[in-house]
């Protein structure tokens, strides 16, 4: 948490990290945490269990316990559950934006979707059919992938999304924020969308880290976002 949070409540956000839903450790993204804490963001970077040792849903289910525990708690740390915030990269993208979507993850810790204030996801695989073979594992069987596909859950009072993506991404296609943003707005609901040229996926989070020189204004993006919600 930032010095500053101690004399008034900060807004809080809450980051997943990516890692295909098999890798990945909260050890690995101080980076993020300084960001957002010299803007003056109270930080949570939870882990959650991953594949092979869970299949679908337990790492949202994770996730929703982490957001849970965050609104529960975070006034401790001098934050303010009224601005929550969602972040999330590749594999974390998705999993908080199923959070954000589907009610059911945070009805099932007495918690709602409008308990967070917006969300904002980095190449995230928010409309796929998995197609390797230990994705279907994770997700399947296949009647239940539209369980894990975002744009199912979209009413249109989910909180702000903004949904950002590199164009030299090889991993994560953008089909993914098209869809998942044309539904939103299907559903007048709230959703930007940025496309950064120069950005593969890795550099989409990489690019938080403060002493690379910064390709592309993503720190900024996101905070203006998060800042304009009422």
């Amino acid at each position: 948490m930032p010095s500053s949070a101690k004399a008034n409540q900060a807004p809080v956000l809450v980051f997943f990290y990516g890692g295909r839903w098999t890798d990945g450790s909260k050890e690995m993204y101080p980076f993020v945490a300084k960001t957002f804490l010299d803007l003056g963001y109270v930080v949570v970077i939870p882990d959650y269990r991953k594949y092979p040792d869970v299949k679908f849903p337990a790492f949202v289910e994770d996730g929703a316990q982490a957001v849970a525990w965050t609104l529960d708690n975070v006034a401790e740390y001098h934050g303010d559950s009224s601005r929550l915030f969602i972040m999330g990269h590749s594999a974390g993208a998705h999993i908080g934006a199923l959070i954000s979507a589907d009610e059911r993850y945070l009805a099932q810790l007495n918690h709602s979707t409008q308990n967070i204030k917006a969300f904002a996801g980095l190449s995230g695989p928010y409309d796929f059919v998995p197609e390797e073979e230990d994705l279907k594992d994770m997700f399947g069987p296949p009647d239940q992938y539209p369980q894990m596909t975002v744009t199912n859950f979209i009413e249109g009072n989910e909180p702000p999304m903004l949904l950002l993506w590199g164009e030299r991404d090889e991993l994560v296609g953008q089909r993914n924020i098209d869809l998942l943003a044309e539904r939103v707005r299907q559903k007048n609901g709230a959703v930007d969308t940025i496309i950064y040229p120069n950005m593969g996926h890795v550099d989409m989070v990489s690019n938080l880290i403060w002493f690379i020189p910064s390709k592309a204004p993503i720190q900024r993006d996101i905070a203006n976002f998060f800042e304009q919600q009422p």
